[in-house]
């Protein structure tokens, strides 16, 4: 499909859209679209159609700031904005170490809590737990039998476990922290929804849930029945295209259907975020336009 068709079936959406919302209440709920963006491109979200933005953790709730006064402007810059921020990529930077015989669990969930009850007050939805350099299992942290390679049994393990204890920490926050699956290439534990889905099972709290980034799917080559199998335990989703890891709409599209086919069996409302490249600076604007209208019109198709 060219990006004529695109633009056509989402203006068709967008006629949809007006008049499920004359209706009030009865409206039909939908898939909200973001983009993983800094406050100063919100305007230009909003004005072309997004629903939300998507900010990283340690610049949105600036959580080594221990001083909470101090972060009070950046809260409010954030409700200011002209679009709610609904989630918070990026959650703990790689100088902590969730796995291997340095774990070290005290500083991260320190760090973990005051990022989450400072979203809680922005009224964010999710944080998106991917964070490949903290939870990686390190090379001299290895298998029994196995020198050459990391036990990532055992890291599985303490990820868990971490997570077990973080959701006990924010049983009272609203906020909900998301296991992120990423690709063999950024992480050596995690790897698919699948996976990710074991563990939001055995920690077993409604503050550690699911997410599903269609990029890091493709990529591994994971059926989209996998976001069947989440069901209501997916709260958020990530998208880019296979080549370049770029925006929807700038090549390949047609490779997204079978995921969002999935995202409507399940009756999907949460959100899917646009995680990705944007092209020349120059072009920003129109590509913004681009993508929005793709996810709309695979949004229709699904």
């Amino acid at each position: 499909m060219n990006r004529r068709e695109f633009l056509g079936m989402a203006a068709g959406a967008a006629v949809v859209g007006v008049t499920a919302s004359a209706k009030g209440a009865d409206a039909p709920k939908r898939i909200l679209f973001g983009a993983c963006r800094g406050p100063k491109d919100v305007p230009l979200l909003k004005k072309a159609g997004f629903d939300f933005w998507e900010w990283n953790a340690a610049s949105a709730f600036m959580p080594d700031e221990l001083d909470e006064s101090k972060w009070a402007s950046r809260r409010d810059e954030i409700l200011a904005a002209p679009l709610p921020i609904r989630s918070s990529n990026g959650f703990l930077p790689g100088k902590f170490r969730l796995t291997g015989p340095q774990a070290d669990f005290a500083p991260a969930l320190d760090y973990a809590e005051r990022v989450c009850r400072r979203a809680d007050k922005v009224n964010l939805k999710t944080i998106v737990f991917g964070s490949g350099g903290a939870r990686n299992v390190p090379g001299d942290f290895t298998a029994k039998n196995r020198a050459d390679h990391p036990d990532t049994e055992q890291g599985t393990a303490q990820m868990t476990d971490f997570c077990r204890q973080l959701a006990k920490r924010i049983a009272d926050c609203k906020v909900v922290v998301v296991i992120e699956p990423l690709r063999p290439k950024e992480s050596n534990i995690v790897n698919f929804v699948w996976q990710g889905l074991h563990m939001v099972e055995d920690v077993g709290s409604p503050r550690i849930q699911q997410l599903a980034d269609i990029f890091h799917m493709i990529m591994g080559r994971e059926d989209a029945e996998s976001i069947v199998k989440a069901g209501d335990r997916l709260k958020h989703c990530h998208i880019a295209t296979k080549e370049k890891r770029a925006y929807p709409g700038a090549n390949d599209t047609e490779a997204f259907l079978p995921y969002f086919a999935a995202l409507k069996r399940i009756g999907y409302t949460g959100g899917v975020s646009c995680e990705c490249g944007w092209g020349k600076k120059e072009e920003f604007e129109k590509n913004l336009d681009i993508a929005i209208a793709t996810l709309k019109s695979l949004e229709a198709q699904a």
